[in-house]
């Protein structure tokens, strides 16, 4: 199914100038009412006052992958090379866990927590060959100094050979977790048991078609030779509508709960990565970008690259989930 743009480009206003590499991770903060992210290759966690105009940046010693708020104060964070609590902004991070895969080649990815306080956290396969990213559950709700961090891994690579682990959400009742693979074009949809933790019963949610060999960014193709980007990361929303910012595809898609395409928004840059909800009313889309590694001339077309932006909605998204430990 095909939909014009439901908004033009010009219906995002820009939240910060595009000063980031590869901005991922957004959410919002509903008791500071700020908005963090964090920018991957900068290897930083950033936040922003809306309302102020002004943004923080703290640097990490590896790449951020993603984070969540932590119920206790301060947040989880996955870098690099493991899962971390920072119990404030700018504290010391005390390491919770180390995420099986070799740390040379691969790095912690999209994530976030379900409604149980676990963090959830994909991983990359920075091959881009060995398709053995992966899946991991991180759950600390009864650690304590002489109990360790319970790690488990939810989806392997002998199950679903996986590139780039992203696109991970949970419908309002939280039966449904979906997760995608951005190189291989497809978003699944498993049956989730929040009690038991356990994944069931994986079906393809969304497919998109493959990235056309030699393809070029170019601002004057508007339909970008049929190819309509990559999903990256994801929201849903309060009526269970899955939203995703397209890699290379200018544009963020809106799927219903059935997977039927039920909107497209038009973004002023080329690799929208992220969307989150925020605001009071949760009605405000956020949505981070990339500009790291991009082509001269797109950055040249698309001078927004690297930037965060924003756009008002009609259906609120769902608050963000905390870290429970």
């Amino acid at each position: 199914m095909n939909l014009n743009p439901k908004f033009s480009a010009d219906a995002w206003q820009i939240v910060t100038p595009p000063t980031y590499a590869l901005g991922e991770s957004p959410f919002w903060h509903p008791h500071e009412q700020m908005l963090y992210w964090v920018d991957i290759s900068g290897k930083q966690i950033l936040r922003a006052n809306i309302y102020m105009g002004t943004v923080q940046a703290w640097d990490m010693p590896s790449e951020p992958g993603c984070m969540a708020p932590a119920t206790g104060g301060g947040l989880v964070i996955a870098l690099r090379h493991g899962v971390f609590l920072a119990p404030a902004w700018g504290a010391e991070l005390q390491h919770l866990t180390t995420l099986d895969y070799d740390p040379a080649e691969m790095r912690a990815n999209d994530g976030k927590c379900d409604a149980q306080g676990r963090f959830w956290v994909g991983t990359i396969d920075e091959t881009r060959t060995l398709r053995n990213a992966a899946l991991f559950c991180v759950d600390a709700r009864a650690s304590t100094n002489n109990s360790a961090v319970r790690t488990t891994c939810m989806v392997n690579p002998a199950d679903l050979p996986v590139t780039t682990g992203n696109g991970l959400a949970w419908s309002p009742d939280n039966s449904t977790l979906y997760w995608s693979d951005t190189p291989a074009h497809t978003v699944w949809a498993w049956r989730h048991d929040q009690i038991s933790n356990c994944l069931s019963d994986r079906r393809e949610f969304a497919t998109f078609k493959p990235k056309p060999t030699g393809w070029l960014a170019d601002a004057t193709q508007t339909d970008n030779g049929n190819y309509r980007g990559r999903p990256d990361g994801s929201a849903v929303d309060a009526q269970g509508n899955y939203w995703v910012a397209m890699f290379e595809g200018r544009r963020v898609c809106q799927f219903s709960p059935d997977g039927s395409l039920v909107g497209e928004y038009a973004v002023p840059l080329q690799c929208p990565t992220m969307v989150c909800f925020g605001g009071e009313d949760l009605k405000t889309l956020y949505l981070t970008s990339a500009r790291h590694h991009r082509h001269a001339n797109e950055l040249v077309s698309y001078p927004l690259s690297g930037s965060v932006l924003s756009m008002r909605v009609d259906v609120p998204g769902l608050p963000v989930n905390f870290f429970a430990s």
